[in-house]
């Protein structure tokens, strides 16, 4: 099993300034990608924040993605937070600094010189048409705030987080959650390997509850869905996806 975790970094996030759409975005990706997401945490731009999330995050997780915190102002921590959770120095990367002289001329302001910085150690690949290299360490994936060029920087990656994919079943019902619990509470038992949700709603939609089941083993989540049905009238439930 693939587990991830995604670290949302910026004052303009946690201030309503911005709104986040990485969060969600990898979220989906990693999703069907077969990859498990354990958590997702937002912090402000301040290092010693960043650095105990990161550690956090990697003690619940396989792989980390941060969003955020990479560019040439005062508050792209970024670099400098994941530096220092794996004890690493901020280096130069002699390639980017290549590509910035090339882009902005000689001599690079100091400014400029900070999109050059990656922690030691660090693996940066370049893809061909996208102007940021994607930057990565040991296990964490380090992309950019800005939400078209994160997109793109992911996709470029996806593939290689590729697992078993997770397979889900979803029943809707007309019937709310004080009447679904006991059913809900013997399938759980009866299928421990199926993580299974109750998502109830309160407005004009055509089902008062959602129940959703996931696992890798197909078979599993098809039963879960066909014990839970046996146990109610069938006119209680309004589709089946």
């Amino acid at each position: 099993m693939s587990t991830a975790a995604i670290l949302v970094i910026g004052n303009e996030i946690l201030s309503a300034k911005v709104q986040d759409e990485n969060g969600p975005f990898l979220a989906r990706e990693l999703r069907a990608l077969g990859v498990e997401l354990r958590r997702i945490e937002t912090m402000p731009d301040e290092v010693p924040l960043i650095v105990d999330a990161l550690r956090r995050c990697l003690s619940q997780a396989q792989w980390v993605f941060t969003s955020g915190g990479v560019g040439p102002t005062h508050d792209d921590v970024t670099i400098a937070a994941v530096s220092q959770a794996f004890g690493r120095a901020v280096v130069l990367d002699e390639r980017t600094l290549q590509l910035l002289r090339a882009h902005f001329g000689e001599p690079l302001k100091p400014a400029l010189r900070r999109l050059a910085e990656v922690p030691e150690g660090s693996r940066v690949e370049f893809h061909e048409g996208y102007l940021f290299p994607v930057i990565s360490l040991e296990n964490v994936v380090i992309l950019p705030g800005v939400p078209p060029l994160l997109r793109e920087g992911f996709l470029r990656i996806r593939d290689r987080f590729r697992v078993a994919p997770i397979h889900s079943k979803a029943l809707y019902f007309t019937i709310g959650e004080g009447a679904l619990a006991e059913h809900l509470d013997a399938t759980v038992a009866r299928f421990p390997a199926v993580a299974i949700g109750s998502y109830p709603r309160f407005d004009t939609a055509d089902h008062r509850v959602k129940v959703t089941f996931d696992a890798r083993d197909q078979a599993q989540v098809r039963a879960a869905c066909e014990f839970l049905k046996a146990r109610l009238p069938a006119q209680v439930i309004v589709r089946e996806e």
